[in-house]
């Protein structure tokens, strides 16, 4: 990501409605993936970001966690989690095989070259019958300039998510895509921008509206977390999700 971002983000990660909604959701995926009793269950968030997923993960277990880009790892330890730490990009992650019960890695494969060795790396540090939960942007019709700002190299579909998982060694449970009711919106707003001007690495898509904007789009998005929850899917969205084990 372009570090001049961060910044922006760490002010609105808990406020705006894209951040909400997807908070929403991975927590009501977790509730039901039939993890160990939180006393027992050790997590790794790779690639945390500013880290405000962080403290949903703390009801979870024990969470430690990592990010490639310093500046995101010093925005943690503003936020209070001493515990994050800074590992570089492409490095192996600096935990012992079988460490975790639960990996998770929330819009950050798509940034790897190399994402079926990453999620190598995720299924080593898991134990035995440990759990994945990843998120991916979805669709390359979608690509605009939040993948030019993020420094995106990808986005996937379903069965080509699948496929990483796969051949990284783990088995998909369960996965879906998701940001699914407001994808039509979202779908006709990049298409119509790359056709009129292309895209530009300097317009982020996080700007924050005004709450009565902002708050029933969290709502619209959040609402999608006990459908998803329950085991359903949706066949198309802006993101998409999988649930996989060692």
């Amino acid at each position: 990501m372009e570090r001049d971002f961060y910044a922006h983000y760490f002010e609105i990660e808990g406020k705006h409605w894209w951040f909400q909604g997807r908070n929403a959701i991975f927590t009501e995926i977790l509730r039901s993936a039939g993890l160990p009793p939180a006393q027992d269950t050790r997590i790794l968030d790779f690639g945390c970001g500013t880290g405000a997923f962080l403290q949903h993960l703390d009801r979870f277990g024990t969470v430690s966690a990592l990010d490639g880009d310093r500046s995101a790892v010093e925005f943690c330890h503003e936020r209070g989690r001493t515990e994050v730490g800074y590992v570089e990009p492409g490095a192996p992650i600096p935990f012992a095989d079988e460490t975790f019960d639960l990996v998770t890695a929330f819009d950050v494969i798509e940034h790897i070259d190399d994402d079926v060795g990453a999620l190598r790396e995720f299924r080593r540090v898991l134990k035995p019958g440990g759990t994945l939960l990843v998120a991916v942007p979805a669709f390359m019709l979608l690509w605009g300039d939040q993948d030019e700002i993020s420094q995106h190299k990808r986005r996937y579909r379903r069965p080509g998510l699948h496929d990483a998982i796969t051949r990284a060694g783990m088995t998909v449970e369960r996965s879906s895509y998701f940001n699914t009711m407001l994808f039509p919106p979202i779908a006709a707003i990049r298409v119509l921008r790359r056709r009129v001007r292309g895209s530009r690495s300097d317009k982020t898509d996080f700007a924050m509206g005004p709450d009565w904007i902002n708050a029933p789009l969290a709502k619209a998005f959040a609402a999608e977390a006990r459908w998803l929850a329950r085991g359903r899917s949706f066949p198309v969205g802006v993101s998409a999700f999988a649930l996989a084990r060692r």
